[in-house]
């Protein structure tokens, strides 16, 4: 299994975890182990709980962590469990959690995967492969406004509304079952001249419905507020998003931890006993620098954001 993931934004991310060597912190998206292994390096009696629902994942991190096996926990699961998880274990609170959302290298590259639209393979994009719930079932039995919507919402695709159609126009004769299917559906769907445009046609609705297929902005929303709450006093959550929708999930979730009191201004005295969780370390997200993206080209829509518990 080849499972080579290069790490965005490790330095700043490391940098902003303030890792304490005795302390237990989670990588809740374990990925190639690329940022779990400087967590680790840092560690002497501390501990470290690396999460993910790709069983790739936690096989290459057994491998890339193997010098540290007595600091590490490995757990196949997603992170939006993450109070079961650490309950299973035993553990209250943490010093700090990390998440690189998204895709990795790995899952991109690795054509039987389906999550690329460069390569031909079954429609399938499943973070977690022992879950059923499929690309194909979302292309092949989804109505056109659900289609629709998905592709507008989760892609930001301003030709949502005319990809629907022509996906439910083609299946209605045979299903699409590939990867390249599917390209060559969009590409028709969209004017040449608009196709000749910036990134490749197909980009922003593969995205969308990976997204759907994985559940991840429902995921990510649903996750920060009860990490925020499991880290101890001074500990930190560092995020990395990699587009705009779950950059403004992070955003808008760390403001409404940061605030104090949500009260009406004409409300005299405090009555809604909302007190700050979190203060933000990053009034603006962190991006890679131009030799980052040189490097890493995967990198260049990349930001981190930090949060520390009060």
């Amino acid at each position: 299994m080849n499972f080579e993931h290069t790490p965005v934004l490790l330095k700043e991310a490391i940098d902003g975890l303030n890792i304490k060597e005795d302390g237990i912190y989670v990588d809740g998206t374990l990925g190639g182990a690329g940022h779990s292994l400087e967590i680790v390096k840092r560690l002497t009696s501390g501990k470290l709980i690396g999460i993910d629902q790709d069983l790739d994942a936690i096989g290459k991190a057994r491998e890339v962590l193997k010098d540290g096996s007595d600091k590490i926990i490995l757990v196949h699961d997603n992170y939006v469990n993450i109070e079961e998880i650490l309950s299973s274990l035993h553990i209250e609170k943490v010093d700090g959690i990390l998440l690189d959302i998204g895709v990795s290298s790995h899952q991109l590259d690795e054509e039987e995967r389906g999550f690329s639209y460069n390569k031909d393979a079954p429609l399938d994009m499943r973070m977690d492969e022992t879950q059923d719930f499929t690309a194909w079932d979302v292309v092949n039995k989804y109505s056109e406004e659900e289609l629709k919507r998905i592709i507008w919402d989760y892609g930001e695709e301003r030709w949502a509304k005319r990809i629907a159609e022509f996906i439910v126009n083609v299946r209605e004769t045979q299903p699409i079952d590939t990867t390249l299917q599917l390209v060559d559906v969009i590409k028709k769907a969209i004017p040449k001249k608009v196709r000749m445009e910036g990134h490749h046609p197909a980009k922003k609705t593969f995205q969308a419905i990976r997204i759907e297929v994985n559940g991840e902005l429902e995921v990510l929303e649903k996750s920060i507020p009860k990490m925020c709450r499991l880290l101890n006093k001074g500990g930190r959550i560092a995020i990395i998003t990699f587009h705009s929708l779950e950059d403004r999930i992070v955003k808008e979730t760390f403001k409404e931890l940061n605030k104090d009191c949500i009260c009406p201004p004409e409300i005299p005295i405090c009555v809604c006993d909302k007190k700050q969780e979190i203060k933000i370390i990053t009034r603006k997200p962190i991006t890679p620098t131009e030799s980052e993206i040189e490097r890493n080209p995967r990198s260049r829509s990349s930001k981190l954001r930090i949060a520390e518990r009060v």
